[in-house]
C-alpha cells in the first residue's frame, strides 16, 4: 500500500529525480513527497577500510567520565607531570561567553598549561563533530611537532568518537538549502520531510523519526548535495585517527558522592554569575541561533528570564538535568571501548597516583612511543553499591 501526503492510501507516483529536488521550489514540493515504490537511484560508493595503530604512534590521553567527576583536575595534574598540553572536548566550552556555567576554568586556574580549542567561537556560530575532529587535528599535529603529550579533557563523547573513529566523508553544510527545507516543513508540516527522504534514502529514513526535524534535514541535504544517499555514504566505512594511540582513563565516582557534587556545583555557578550570563546572550539581537544557550543551567536560566520558572525553581531543575545528563555520559562511555575506569574523582591525590602509575607502565617517556597496553578493565555499571 502507498501512502499519499495526506496519509491516506492513494495512487503510485513517479519517484523523483535527484535533479527534481536540486531544483525544489516550496510549490512543488507536494508532489515530490508523494508516494514512490522505492528510494531514489543514487550511486553507491566502496567501502574502506580504518586504518590501524601502529606501535611507534604518539600518545594521546582522553580522560572520561561523568560531569563534576574532576576530569579537568587530573588533565591538568596529568599535563604538570607528563610535559602535556589540554584539549577541550566540551561542546559549550568552545563558546566565547559561556565561561560559569560550562564549568570552563579561568585562566588563573589553569596552573600555566596550554588549553586548545576553548573560546574559539563566536555564540551564535555553528560547529558540528566534522567542525571539531577537523580542528583537532590541526591541534594534534601541532602538539605532536613539538613533543607534547596532548591530553583531551570535556563531557561531548561524540567528538572524541568523531575524532577517534572518523565521519563519513559528507558534504558541508548549506544554509540556503536548509531554509528550503524548514519552510516546507513549517508548510507541510514535519512528516512531509519524512516522505521525501523515503524517496531518495528508503534506508536512512526508517532510521530516523518523523518529526526529528533536524536529523531529516541534515540526511535530506547530504542526499541533495552529495548526490548519493546518506545510507550509502555511511556503508562506506570512516577513516578514524591515525598516527596516535589513544590511551582512555574512565572516572567512575560513587554515585552518591557525584550527585552530591553536582548540586553544590550547580549553586556555586548560579551565584557566581551563570545568570549574568545567559542574561548577556538571552538579549542578544542573535540569541535564537545561539545554540549554546540550550545547555544545562543556561537553558532553565532563560526559561526564568521569559518568566516560566521563578529562579528558585530554574535552579533545582538544572540540578536534576544534570544529574540525569551524567547518568546518560556514563550510558554512552560504557560503550566505549578500551577504557581503562577507575573509582573515584579526578582531584583525588590517591586516584591521580593510581593513575599516573598505569600510565607509568604505558608511557616511554625518552620518546613518547608507547608499549604494549596494560589490561583494561571492564566497564562500570550502575550498581547498588552506588558506582555507575
Amino acid at each position: 500500500m502507498v501512502v499519499s501526503p495526506e496519509g491516506h492510501s492513494g495512487s503510485r507516483h513517479s519517484t523523483p529525480s535527484l535533479s527534481e529536488v536540486l531544483s525544489i521550489k516550496d510549490g512543488d514540493s507536494d508532489s515530490l513527497a508523494g508516494g514512490g515504490n522505492g528510494a531514489a537511484a543514487l550511486p553507491r560508493a566502496q567501502a574502506h577500510q580504518r586504518p590501524e595503530p601502529g606501535v611507534g604512534d604518539f600518545p594521546l590521553i582522553a580522560i572520561v567520565g561523568p560531569t563534576a567527576a574532576g576530569k579537568s583536575a587530573l588533565a591538568l595534574a596529568l599535563a604538570e607531570r607528563l610535559d602535556g598540553e589540554i584539549v577541550n572536548y566540551d561542546s559549550v566550552q568552545l563558546y566565547r561567553g559561556f565561561d560559569v556555567g560550562s564549568g570552563k576554568l579561568a585562566p588563573a586556574e589553569r596552573h600555566g598549561i596550554a588549553h586548545h580549542l576553548l573560546d574559539c567561537l563566536e555564540p551564535s556560530q555553528v560547529f558540528t563533530a566534522g567542525d571539531y575532529r577537523r580542528e583537532a587535528r590541526k591541534v594534534l599535529a601541532d602538539l605532536r611537532a613539538r613533543g607534547k603529550l596532548p591530553i583531551f579533557a570535556g563531557g561531548t563523547g561524540l567528538y572524541l568518537r568523531a575524532l577517534f573513529l572518523g565521519l563519513f566523508e559528507g558534504p558541508a553544510r548549506s544554509e540556503d538549502l536548509r531554509e528550503r527545507l524548514r519552510a516546507m516543513a513549517a508548510r507541510h508540516g514535519r512528516e512531509f520531510l519524512h516522505r521525501l527522504l523515503a524517496r531518495l534514502d528508503a534506508p536512512a529514513a526508517v532510521r530516523i523519526q518523523p518529526r526529528d526535524t533536524q536529523k531529516l534535514i541534515r540526511a535530506l541535504e547530504v542526499c541533495i548535495l552529495a548526490r548519493q544517499p546518506l545510507s550509502t555514504l555511511h556503508a562506506r566505512g570512516r577513516a578514524g585517527l591515525g598516527g596516535f594511540r589513544v590511551i582512555k582513563i574512565g572516572l567512575n565516582p560513587p554515585r552518591a558522592q557525584l550527585y552530591d557534587r553536582i548540586n553544590r556545583r550547580v549553586e556555586s555557578m548560579f551565584a557566581a554569575g551563570l545568570w549574568d550570563e545567559a542574561r548577556a546572550m538571552f538579549s542578544r539581537p542573535d540569541a535564537e541561533r545561539i545554540k549554546a544557550l540550550g545547555a544545562l543551567g543556561y537553558r532553565q536560566a532563560c526559561a526564568a528570564l521569559e518568566g516560566k520558572m521563578r529562579r528558585g525553581e530554574a535552579l533545582g531543575a538544572t540540578q536534576i538535568a544534570t544529574r540525569h545528563y551524567a547518568k546518560r555520559q556514563m550510558t554512552w562511555f560504557r560503550r566505549e571501548a578500551d577504557i581503562t575506569w577507575f573509582e573515584g574523582f579526578g582531584d583525588d591525590p590517591h586516584v591521580q597516583r593510581r593513575i599516573m602509575e598505569t600510565l607509568s607502565r604505558r608511557l616511554v617517556a625518552a620518546e613518547g612511543t608507547v608499549l604494549a597496553p596494560s589490561e583494561v578493565s571492564p566497564a562500570p555499571r550502575f550498581s547498588r553499591q552506588g558506582n555507575f
